[in-house]
């Protein structure tokens, strides 16, 4: 299934209008998206108010829409210990206002640090916040494989989001089938490796100023792995015109790129973004091309052995 991320409604993506913002989220919807991805800190909490009006204004008989949000990421500093009851009911609340729902549908822990996975308090917190109704499920957005199989491993954990591209495959290794068999959804996400795997960058592009492929190239403000898939930008783009040669006819390289990870065992859900609704219609419409033959696997297998592997396959 094809969803929405939407960090690109909140910031860190140059400026998104908020009339742009919601006809992203009117075109993904009227394609048939019904899941929708954010955070907290999306542009301080303008992603989550932008969807709950959008969801406010859609006709009674709209088919639903699942809201999937995060939280931790609001701590200052951001350390395991910040990660508490108290502090969840005051994030999940804010989000609850944000929506304008009473019970959030998913609440993920926003790349948390590693400790907190392995802590029975957390775990603790995130069933009271169930049992309260605050929540009606929880997950955990994690950066590393095995800070994913440690949430896995957790019975009451719903769904893990991890970066799973054409250039990051490692968690096809472990993951995905540890997930598999533990009944636990993936939610895929940075699957267009920040726009490379669209294939309309060259090594002459520049983004604005606030948009996190300028400052975070190099892991200035979070998670290098979040930018571009942690690949460096002038190695991306050359990976990516030979993935762009692969394109089939009447589809676009970006569609390629998200068929190949809804074709993967055990995704629930892919999650790309959009800035505008073109794209997000073209973004729902890869579930609908053929999907990949043997030889075009094989050559997105080939191109990341020889081009990606070595700078990101040992890192995450």
């Amino acid at each position: 299934m094809v969803g929405l991320g939407c960090w690109q409604l909140g910031a860190d993506w140059g400026e998104v209008a908020e009339d742009d913002a919601l006809a992203v989220l009117a075109a993904a919807a009227d394609a048939g998206v019904t899941f929708f991805d954010t955070a907290d800190v999306y542009g301080d909490g303008r992603s989550e108010t932008l969807i709950g009006r959008f969801l406010r204004e859609r006709p009674a008989d709209a088919a639903p829409i699942t809201v999937a949000t995060k939280m931790g990421r609001r701590a200052d500093p951001h350390v395991a210990a910040a990660y508490t009851l108290d502090a969840f009911r005051a994030w999940t609340d804010r989000s609850r206002t944000n929506l304008g729902v009473d019970t959030l549908d998913l609440v993920q822990l926003h790349c948390p640090p590693s400790a907190v996975l392995s802590t029975d308090a957390t775990y603790d917190a995130l069933d009271t916040l169930v049992d309260e109704g605050r929540i009606a499920a929880y997950g955990v957005s994690v950066e590393t494989v095995d800070e994913a199989l440690a949430a896995i491993a957790r019975p009451h954990v719903a769904s893990i989001q991890i970066i799973l591209n054409a250039f990051r495959r490692k968690p096809l290794e472990r993951v995905l089938p540890a997930a598999a068999e533990a009944g636990v959804g993936i939610i895929a996400r940075v699957p267009l490796a920040s726009g490379l795997l669209s294939g309309k960058y060259d090594e002459h592009t520049e983004f604005a100023a606030t948009d996190h492929r300028s400052f975070n190239r190099h892991g200035e403000a979070f998670d290098v792995g979040e930018t571009f898939s942690g690949v460096p930008f002038e190695v991306g783009v050359a990976a990516a015109r030979e993935v762009a040669a692969l394109t089939p006819a009447g589809a676009t390289t970006a569609q390629l790129a998200l068929r190949w990870i809804v074709d993967q065992p055990g995704v629930s859900t892919v999650i790309p973004g959009a800035r505008n609704a073109e794209q997000a219609r073209g973004n729902a419409d890869a579930a609908l091309i053929p999907a990949l033959d043997e030889f075009t696997l094989d050559r997105f297998r080939a191109i990341y052995d020889e081009r990606i592997r070595s700078h990101v396959h040992d890192r995450w």
